[in-house]
C-alpha cells in the first residue's frame, strides 16, 4: 500500500433538504478532518461536494497509517524494586510480567522524585483500512440534524434514507457498513440520465466520472456558478436582467445536478400588481428568477431552472407557465379584495388577534405603541398625531389576505395599502419602515415616523416579554428580543439620535400599569441592551476595556455613549494616556480606602508644595476650557485636551505625599485628586482602561 493516496467518502440518499444541504456538506468535512487529525494521519487539501442525492468529501494524500508509537509504563520505585543484595523483588518481577518481558529487559528511569523502574513499548500505528471507518460514523453521528428518520426495517437513523455508500483510499475500497449499506467503489449518476451505477477506478476519479458519465455536477459551488451563468445568459436574450437572489440561487442549487435554466412567460396583466407580490410569487412559490428591464420595472417573464436535460424543453416551459397562471392569479384576488377595505377600518379587528397571552390583543400593544411614539415624535421633528395614528395602522396589514399568503411581506403591503387609502406618503413608508432594521446589516429607516415607530414597537416588546418573564435564554430567543434590542441601538447611534433610552424605556413600561414592577423591569432591559451593545462595539473591533470605561458611567443615551466610547478609543491611542489611567486607577484606590471626608473644592492657599500648586492651578484652567466642549459632548477634543495634564499629574504623585500628618493639608489633597478625578469622569472611567501602549 503506497504511504498516502486520496480518500473519497460519499454517501448515497434519497432528496435531502436543499436549505440545510450546505451546511451538512461542511459539517461532514469537518468531522472527517477532525477525526483525520485526532487518529494521528496528515492528509492534504479538502474537497467537499454536495447535490441533492449526495454527500461527498475528497481528502487529497492521506497519510495511509499511524506512526510507530512508544509507550513507557512506570513500574515499582528502584528501591523497592530491588533488595539490599540487588536481586529482583516480587513487585519488579510481577511488573515485568505484566509487561511481557523480563526483569533484565526493563529500563531505569531518573526523575526529580526518584528512580524508577520502568519498560518502553513500541506500538505499530494502525492503517486507514481500521481506522476510517470509525471517523466515518463518528462524523456522520455529528451532522447537525434536528431530526433523524429511519427507514425500512432499519436500525439505522439519517436525515433522509440512504442508499449507497463509497469509500475508497486510492484504488482500494475500505470495507464497512455506514448508516446500513455496505461501502464500495460504486457511485450513483443523474436519476433520469443516468439511472444506473457508475465505477470508481480510484478515489481522484470521483469528479470527472460523474460528470462526464453521470451527469452531474458533484461541486456545489461549480454547480452554482453554472446555475448563475445560465439564468444571466437567458436574461440577456430576453433584453433584461435576472434578478438574483443569493438565497434563492443556493436553493436552487440545491435542488439540481445538472442545471437546465428555461425562460417562460406570464400575462402582463398581472404586472398590475406590486412589484414585491410578483417576486414573492415568482420566488417563494415556485423558485423562479425574475427578470426586469434596465429601468427596473419587472418583464412578464421568468426563468426556472429544470434538473433534466430535455428534449422537448418546450413542454417543461409550458408546464411551468400553467403552474405559476393561477398562483399569479390568486395574488390579483387578494389584491383586489384587501384594497375594498382600508387599513383604519381593520384597527377594531386587531382586538381579536393575541400578541402574548399575558400582554393582550395587536390593539391594545397599538395602543402602548402609540403613545410612546408620539412621546418621541417631536424629537425627530415628527407630528405627535401622525405618529399614532401610523402607530394604530402598523400592524393592520397582518389581517389581510396577501398578507396571509406572503407573511414576509408584512409591512410592504402596509404600505401599499395606505398609499390606497390615501394616507399621507411618510404614514405609509413608515408602514414599512417599522420593520428596519431586519436583520444584522440591513437598511435602517431612514424618515423621522418610520424611526419613531421602530423605536417604540421594539421597546414595546422588549419590556413587556421581559415583564413576563419570558427572557432569551441561550440560543432560544421566540421574541427576537437581541435583534430588536441592536435594532434600537443602531437606530439611536448611527441615526444620531440623541435620545434617553432609560426614560423611554421607562415610559414603555409605565404603558403596562400595574402589570409588572416597571422600575425594575426597564433597568433590567436597560442592562440587556447593554450587553448587546457591548457585542455591536466588539463587532465593530473596538476594545473591551474601552467600553467597560463608557458603560462605567452609565450613560442613559446611547448617542452619547457613541461619542464618548470614540473619545476614549481615541484617547488609548495617545501616548499620554499610560499614565493618566494609571493615575486614575491610584487616585480611585486612595479615594476608595479612606472614610475621611473633604471639601468639594480643594483651598489653593493651603496646599504647601510647588508640584500640588501646580496641578491645582493647570486643573483649575482645565476645568474651565473643557466644561463648553463636555457640555457640548465634544468628548474627544476634552480628552485631547486633558491628555496636556499628564506631566503635572505625574510631577505631583513624585513629590507629593496625598495622605499627610496634617489634617487640613490632606483634606484638600484629598480634594484636589476628587476633582481631577471627576473632570475624568465627565467622560468615562479611565481607570478600567487596561494595557495601554504609551
Amino acid at each position: 500500500m503506497a504511504e498516502h493516496a486520496d480518500l473519497l467518502v460519499e454517501i448515497g440518499t434519497e432528496e435531502l433538504p436543499p436549505k440545510a444541504l450546505c451546511q451538512l456538506r461542511d459539517a461532514f468535512a469537518e468531522g472527517l478532518r477532525r477525526g483525520l487529525a485526532g487518529a494521528g494521519l496528515a492528509h492534504g487539501p479538502v474537497e467537499t461536494f454536495a447535490t441533492p442525492r449526495r454527500l461527498a468529501v475528497l481528502l487529497r494524500a492521506v497519510q495511509a497509517a499511524q506512526g510507530a508509537r512508544v509507550t513507557e509504563r512506570r513500574g515499582p520505585a528502584l528501591t523497592a524494586a530491588f533488595d539490599a543484595e540487588g536481586r529482583a523483588t516480587p513487585a519488579a518481577e510481577g511488573f515485568a510480567r505484566s509487561c511481557g518481558v523480563a526483569v533484565e529487559a526493563l529500563e531505569k528511569a531518573e526523575t526529580d522524585k526518584g528512580a524508577w523502574l520502568v519498560h518502553h513499548h513500541t506500538e505499530a500505528g494502525r492503517g486507514v483500512g481500521e481506522l476510517v471507518p470509525g471517523i466515518i460514523e463518528q462524523a456522520l453521528a455529528t451532522l447537525p440534524i434536528p431530526k433523524r428518520m429511519r427507514w425500512a426495517s432499519l436500525e439505522a437513523e439519517f436525515v433522509r434514507p440512504v442508499h449507497w455508500a463509497v469509500v475508497l483510499f486510492g484504488e482500494q475500497v475500505i470495507e464497512c457498513e455506514l448508516l446500513g449499506v455496505a461501502s464500495g467503489r460504486k457511485t450513483r449518476g443523474h436519476r433520469f440520465h443516468r439511472g444506473g451505477t457508475l465505477k470508481l477506478a480510484c478515489a481522484g476519479d470521483y469528479v470527472a466520472r460523474l460528470e462526464g458519465k453521470g451527469s452531474v455536477i458533484p461541486s456545489f459551488e461549480a454547480r452554482r456558478d453554472a446555475v448563475r451563468a445560465q439564468v444571466l445568459e437567458l436574461a440577456a436574450q430576453l433584453e433584461g436582467e435576472a434578478l438574483i437572489d443569493e438565497a434563492l440561487l443556493d436553493e436552487v442549487t440545491a435542488l439540481v445536478e445538472w442545471p437546465q435554466a428555461l425562460a417562460g412567460r406570464f400575462e402582463e396583466r398581472f404586472l398590475a400588481l406590486p412589484r414585491e407580490v410578483l417576486v414573492c410569487t415568482l420566488k417563494g412559490n415556485q423558485k423562479y428568477f425574475p427578470v426586469a428591464r434596465q429601468d427596473g420595472e419587472l418583464l412578464p417573464c421568468f426563468i426556472t431552472v429544470a434538473n433534466i436535460r430535455s428534449s422537448d424543453p418546450a413542454q417543461i416551459v409550458a408546464g411551468n407557465e400553467r403552474v405559476i397562471r393561477p398562483r399569479l392569479a390568486d395574488a390579483a384576488f387578494f389584491w383586489e379584495q384587501d384594497r375594498k377595505q382600508a387599513l383604519g377600518a381593520r384597527v377594531e379587528a386587531l382586538r381579536a388577534v393575541v400578541f402574548q397571552d399575558r400582554l393582550g390583543s395587536l390593539h391594545d400593544k397599538a395602543v402602548r405603541v402609540a403613545g410612546l411614539a408620539q412621546l418621541i415624535a417631536p424629537a425627530l421633528g415628527t407630528d405627535p398625531e401622525l405618529a399614532q395614528r401610523a402607530a394604530l395602522l402598523a400592524k393592520c396589514d397582518l389581517l389581510t389576505e396577501m398578507v396571509g399568503e406572503f407573511p414576509e411581506l408584512q409591512g410592504t403591503m402596509g404600505r401599499y395599502y395606505a398609499a390606497a387609502d390615501g394616507e399621507p406618503q411618510a404614514l405609509a413608508i413608515a408602514m414599512t419602515e417599522q420593520y428596519q432594521p431586519r436583520h444584522a446589516g440591513d437598511a435602517l429607516p431612514a424618515t423621522g415616523l418610520g424611526r419613531a415607530l421602530a423605536i417604540a414597537d421594539r421597546l414595546d416588546t422588549l419590556v413587556g416579554i421581559f415583564g413576563i418573564g419570558q427572557l432569551p435564554s441561550g440560543d432560544k430567543d421566540p421574541y427576537a428580543l437581541r435583534r430588536s434590542a441592536l435594532g434600537v441601538l443602531r437606530i439611536l447611534i448611527e441615526g444620531e439620535l440623541n435620545l434617553d433610552l432609560a426614560e423611554l424605556l421607562a415610559r414603555s413600561a409605565a404603558a403596562f400599569g400595574e402589570l409588572f414592577d416597571g422600575a425594575a423591569i426597564a433597568a433590567q432591559v436597560y442592562d440587556f441592551m447593554m450587553e448587546r451593545l457591548r457585542a455591536y462595539y466588539a463587532e465593530a473591533g473596538i476594545a473591551a476595556d474601552v467600553f467597560e470605561a463608557v458603560l462605567a458611567r452609565r450613560p442613559t443615551r446611547p448617542l452619547d455613549f457613541d461619542r464618548r466610547l470614540r473619545a476614549v478609543a481615541a484617547f488609548r491611542a495617545l501616548p499620554e494616556s499610560h499614565s493618566l489611567s494609571a493615575a486614575n486607577k491610584r487616585i480611585r484606590n486612595i479615594l476608595r480606602k479612606t472614610d475621611e471626608p473633604w471639601p468639594e473644592q480643594a483651598d489653593r492657599s493651603v496646599l504647601a508644595e510647588p508640584a500640588e500648586q501646580a496641578l491645582a492651578l493647570e486643573l483649575a484652567g482645565m476645568l474651565e476650557q473643557t466644561a463648553p466642549l463636555l457640555d457640548a459632548g465634544s468628548y474627544t477634543e476634552a480628552l485631547t485636551r486633558m491628555a496636556a495634564l499628564r506631566e503635572t499629574v505625574d510631577r505631583f504623585f513624585d513629590e507629593v505625599l496625598v495622605m499627610a500628618e496634617d489634617e487640613v493639608l490632606r483634606r484638600n489633597r484629598l480634594a484636589l485628586l476628587a476633582s481631577l478625578s471627576g473632570l475624568f469622569l465627565r467622560v468615562a472611567d479611565l481607570s478600567q482602561l487596561q494595557g495601554q501602549t504609551p
